[in-house]
């Protein structure tokens, strides 16, 4: 961990997967963030939090149930108290589990919002309080196709993304003149991860050779410029799809 007297920056990245969360946590570490991961079981983390170490960079792994307000409440308490201001939140977690709307039962469909809309809330405001009294801050929300349009089989999912977009259309309008960027992005098609290679392999081997499938780094280089951008061209919603995707 950085020694210096000021504090390096902490990017707080919420569900830091094998894609495109691990992606952003290396992006902003090269830069001289301190990533800072969450999984509800950190040990996930070891691998990614080695990697960034081995580079030069400064990671650390929490557990943290982000549907908990509780959990939430001590993991930004911690990180700001011991590690440095959260000056970015990525909120990354997934949730995409498609059933058909006559077989969806009620406890998996709140768990998909709990997981996709309600956590998002409680990273966000927990963030959010501490950025409006430094007068800066970015929150990144990730979003997918189902933020949009429902496709069918996909009700529980596109409900909670939905809610989600327009949970940071909110929180946009009311802390961008608090200097707090919140952005959008839609992630509209595969992305190369091992769930595509071993779950559609056709689709992935026609696709990969032609550049079809998104790869977590660039999605991971959209969420650094955003950041960077200056606040008087903010973007708050970015589409990210490979050029062979439809619309």
């Amino acid at each position: 961990m950085p020694t210096d007297s000021a504090p390096s920056p902490v990017a707080l990245i919420v569900g830091a997967g094998d894609g495109n969360g691990a992606a952003i946590a290396r992006r902003f570490a090269d830069e001289g963030y301190v990533s800072c991961v969450t999984r509800r079981d950190a040990s996930k983390l070891d691998a990614l939090v080695s990697q960034i170490r081995s580079e030069g960079g400064h990671a650390v792994a929490c557990s943290c149930d982000a549907r908990k307000e509780a959990d939430v409440e001590a993991l930004v308490e911690r990180i700001e108290s011991e590690i440095g201001p959260v000056e970015v939140l990525v909120f990354n977690i997934g949730a995409n589990v498609p059933s058909s709307i006559l077989e969806e039962t009620a406890r998996k469909y709140f768990k998909i919002w709990e997981m996709a809309a309600f956590a998002g809330f409680l990273s966000a405001r927990e963030v959010s309080r501490r950025m409006v009294d430094r007068g800066r801050g970015t929150i990144l929300f990730t979003g997918a196709t189902a933020s949009l349009r429902g496709a069918p089989g996909f009700a529980a999912f596109a409900g909670a993304k939905a809610a989600l977009r327009a949970l940071a259309q909110s929180m946009a309008r009311e802390l961008g003149p608090q200097n707090i960027h919140v952005a959008h992005i839609v992630i509209d098609g595969p992305v190369d991860t091992g769930f595509i290679r071993q779950n559609m392999p056709e689709l992935y081997a026609e696709r990969m050779p032609r550049d079809g499938v998104l790869q977590p780094a660039h999605i991971a280089e959209n969420y650094w410029r955003i950041h960077c951008q200056p606040r008087d061209a903010w973007t708050f919603e970015m589409d990210l799809r490979p050029y062979m995707e439809t619309w």
